[in-house]
């Protein structure tokens, strides 16, 4: 009975860390989203992914200080192999508790699909050193961070929000049920539709990630995830593994049948890869002679990668530069897309290159201004930050995204800075605006202008109204030398849906365009 309590206090205290790091990761990610101080940074976890740091190091041919903290992850891997996707990583955590279905790897041999995630690692790694970062959706912490932020949250908070206004009218189900139905509706407008489709789209891949549990347990983290391929090789060379005495071992291949990552070979005295052991401690804890156990050794495992040939690392990276090309055509084939607006100090080449999709500055803008975009000029920036207007504004008073931006991205800009940083120019739609359209009195943008030297002016004009008397109605008139595009004016238009007023990109030769076809 004495290793059945001694292989419990390991599974308690394994579950105690698991917990304790997931309770610290929602706590940061609330904490910053709401704007509480929290004692920790808000993308603690990003600088401690050493996969997120090096991809933007390679994408920005820069060293990224905040990021070398990935350091303590890549010497933990060394001390302790690959212990943090067993124990640390959220992600892990939550695929490990939502594997309902218990699997009998003893009939399951080792599979060469595990070699899909060093591919995947290869892909994400070639795409950094060619410049862009989109793979990196593929990480760990950023996919289930993005997913959240992005996804879950804004989800939820709509569901209860519009909730309330059914709750006395109708039973709560019901008031649930229509909450839902409006966030259904609203992501629907055509007006918001491209800004929501991309985070929707996380949480269906999130979903199945975890119902694919299904087909195996913690099948992400065996075959897909390349976090776990970078930590897996460095693994390989750790100073603790699991070893087996085989003076001991009874071959009752009970630890083969519960390893979780199949990571025990009954047909190699029940040694295990440890590229792929996590150190759950479930052999362990199952074992019923103590015959195995985490001891030091001075000597790297062997390589067990035949299967990952050089035509194939060469095949991923053909692929990888098609579906790049393809990529790059689908925008002109669809004719459609995004223009975007960027965060304060962010030029778009810096964030093609530097930007590793990790959500951080959605989630503390507090005015929610910053989306992820969808489709625009190319696909290599889905899921980069972009400012909308007509969902929130970029607050006057705020630094805040490029404090957070772990990888700066986002500049860090002091506030006088950000205050004069351009995202945009305003410009009305004339066909739209009611003082221009209808010759009705309408100042709402002029009033809302945060600079002391107002971006809009209002001109007096001498109109003729319905009743044929001639009145004095207020134009608004931008000024574009003085407007920053924080877009406060479009957030509050009056007008119902597309706003009158709205920031575009600073693009002179498309102003001039504009212009001449209003004219």
């Amino acid at each position: 009975m004495a290793p059945r309590k001694t292989s419990r206090r390991w599974r308690w205290a394994r579950l105690s860390v698991q917990i304790l790091i997931l309770v610290l990761f929602l706590y940061l990610l609330i904490g910053n989203r709401v704007g509480a101080a929290t004692f920790l940074a808000g993308d603690l976890f990003f600088r401690l992914d050493p996969l997120a740091g090096v991809s933007a190091m390679l994408a920005g041919r820069r060293l990224i200080a905040p990021m070398l903290l990935g350091l303590l992850t890549i010497g933990f891997a060394l001390l302790l192999g690959r212990s943090w996707c067993s124990w640390v990583c959220p992600l892990g955590t939550l695929i490990e508790w939502t594997s309902l279905r218990r699997f009998r790897n003893d009939l399951v041999h080792p599979s060469q699909w595990r070699q899909v995630k060093y591919l995947t690692l290869v892909a994400v790694l070639l795409g950094a050193l060619a410049g862009t970062l989109a793979l990196m959706i593929l990480d760990p912490i950023t996919l289930l961070f993005r997913t959240l932020t992005s996804g879950f949250v804004p989800a939820l908070n709509w569901i209860v929000t519009h909730a309330e206004t059914h709750f006395y009218r109708y039973q709560a189900l019901q008031g649930f049920i229509d909450g839902f139905d409006d966030f259904v509706r609203g992501t629907l407008l055509p007006a918001a539709e491209p800004y929501f489709i991309p985070s929707l789209g996380l949480i269906v891949v999130f979903i199945g990630i975890l119902a694919i549990n299904a087909i195996r347990p913690r099948f992400w983290c065996r075959y897909v995830c390349p976090l776990g391929g970078f930590l897996g090789l460095l693994s390989r060379v750790s100073v603790f593994r699991r070893t087996v005495d085989q003076e001991k071992c009874n071959r009752c291949r009970r630890c083969a049948r519960e390893c979780p990552m199949n990571a025990i070979d009954s047909e190699k005295a029940y040694a295990s890869d440890p590229a792929e052991c996590t150190l759950c401690l479930k052999c362990v804890e199952n074992c019923p002679t103590r015959a195995i156990a985490v001891r030091s050794h001075t000597h790297p495992a062997k390589p067990e990668l035949e299967g990952l040939t050089r035509r194939q690392v060469l095949g991923s990276f053909g692929i990888m530069l098609a579906g790049v090309a393809l990529l790059r055509l689908a925008p002109l084939l669809r004719g459609a897309e995004q223009e975007r607006l960027r965060p304060p100090g962010a030029g778009e080449n810096d964030l093609l290159t530097k930007c590793i999709r990790c959500g951080v500055c959605v989630n503390i803008c507090p005015t929610r201004a910053i989306h992820p975009s969808g489709t625009g000029p190319d696909y290599d920036g889905t899921w980069t930050p972009m400012v909308v207007p007509r969902l929130g504004y970029c607050d006057y008073t705020c630094n805040r995204c490029g404090e957070e931006c772990p990888t700066g991205a986002i500049p860090k800009l002091s506030l006088s800075e950000k205050q004069q940083a351009v995202i945009g120019k305003a410009e009305i739609d004339e066909d739209r605006c009611l003082p221009w359209s209808q010759n009705v009195n309408c100042i709402v943008c002029q009033e809302m202008c945060p600079l002391v030297d107002k971006a809009i002016e209002l001109e007096d004009v001498m109109v003729v109204n319905g009743e044929g008397m001639e009145v004095v109605v207020r134009r608004p008139v931008v000024v574009r030398e003085r407007c920053i595009g924080c877009g406060l004016c479009e957030h509050r238009c009056p007008v119902k849906g597309e706003a009158a007023i709205r920031v575009f990109p600073d693009d002179g030769e498309r102003h001039q365009r504009r212009r001449g076809r209003s004219q």
